[in-house]
Parts: structure tokens; sequence; C-alpha cells
């Protein structure tokens, strides 16, 4: 016995796909430096240290007298001598002029005026302590800094980008389809068969 069949054939859809792959570049240009650095600038203001030795006093108490020492210590000696000697001449002839008060001041002069007084010795330090006077300045340093910033002209570069975006286009490969077939199908009417 044959029974009627319908068939069914189909076939899929299929979708091709067609991709652009992007394309992207970046190019990074070398900045321009430009950076100077002055240097720094010192000053130093110095005041020289001074060591000043006057021994003049302790070498004159060794003997050792400049000229103009010299000259004044016979100066004052001469002013102190003659106004010695002017006193003791007063003096005499004060005793001389009041001879009627009683007394020889004719002997008694001469014998003091004969001999010199006696020399007076001490013990003492040659040269005294302080001959030698010593002053000392320290003097001073000033130092300034002037400190220079750096002067920096760099300029930077922006980055070159170039970019493709992709793409992708979509296309029907195949379409789908649906085949129908009827097999064994009859009509079957009065009198009448008839087959599909």
């Amino acid at each position: 016995m044959q029974l009627p069949q319908i068939r069914l054939q189909s076939t899929s859809a299929q979708i091709q796909l067609n991709r652009t792959a992007p394309v992207q570049r970046i190019e990074q240009p070398k900045a321009e430096l430009d950076i100077q650095q002055p240097s720094a600038e010192m000053t130093i203001n110095r005041k020289r240290a001074t060591l000043t030795i006057d021994q003049s006093q302790a070498r004159a108490d060794l003997g050792f007298k400049t000229r103009t020492q010299v000259l004044e210590e016979f100066v004052q000696d001469g002013i102190q001598g003659l106004m010695e000697g002017i006193a003791r001449n007063a003096q005499e002839g004060d005793e001389l002029m009041m001879i009627e008060n009683g007394g020889s001041p004719l002997a008694d002069q001469p014998a003091r005026n004969a001999f010199d007084p006696p020399a007076e010795f001490n013990i003492g330090w040659i040269p005294r302590a302080g001959g030698v006077k010593v002053s000392y300045d320290p003097g001073s340093v000033d130092i300034q800094w002037k400190v220079n910033k750096v002067i920096n002209n760099s300029r930077p570069q922006k980055a070159i980008h170039d970019y493709t975006p992709g793409k992708i286009e979509v296309a029907m490969q195949r379409y789908n389809s649906l085949e129908i077939d009827f097999v064994n199908l009859r009509h079957v009417g009065v009198n009448y068969e008839q087959q599909i």
C-alpha cells in the first residue's frame, strides 16, 4: 500500500561576514629640549686679619732705642736737671743771703755738691712685663650666594595618531530555501482517480 507523503527539503540561510581589520599608527616625535642652568654667583667680601706687635718698649728696655726715643729722654733729663739746678741754686742763694742767721753755708755747700748721691739699685726684669704690646683683629668673611633658577624652554610634541577603523560587511552567502514534494498523492472521485 502506498501512502501519500509530503516531502519537505529546506536549506538554511548562510551569512557571509567580510571583515576589514582596523589600522592604528601612533608616532611620538621627540620633545625639543632647551634647558639652561646659569651658574650660581658667589661674592666673598673679606676683611683681612691683622696682627700688630709693638716691641719698641721692650727694645728700649734692652738699650735698643730709636733716635727719637733717645732725644726725648735727653730732653726730659735736661729739663729735669735744669729744674733741679735752678732749685738748688735758689736754695743755696737763700742760705748765703741768710748767713747772719748762723750756720756755715760756705763750707756746707761745697761739701754737699762735691759728691754725687749714692746710686740706687733694685731687682728688675729686662725687658719689663708688658713691654711687648700685641693687638689682633681677626677680620671677617662675608659670603653672599645668588642661586639662579633653571631656564626651561623645552617644548613637548603631540603624538601623531592615525586611526582607520575596521569594518564588517554582512552579505548573504546563501539564501534559505524550502522545497515541497508530494508522493503517492491521489484524488479519488466518483468513477474518477487522478494522481497528483
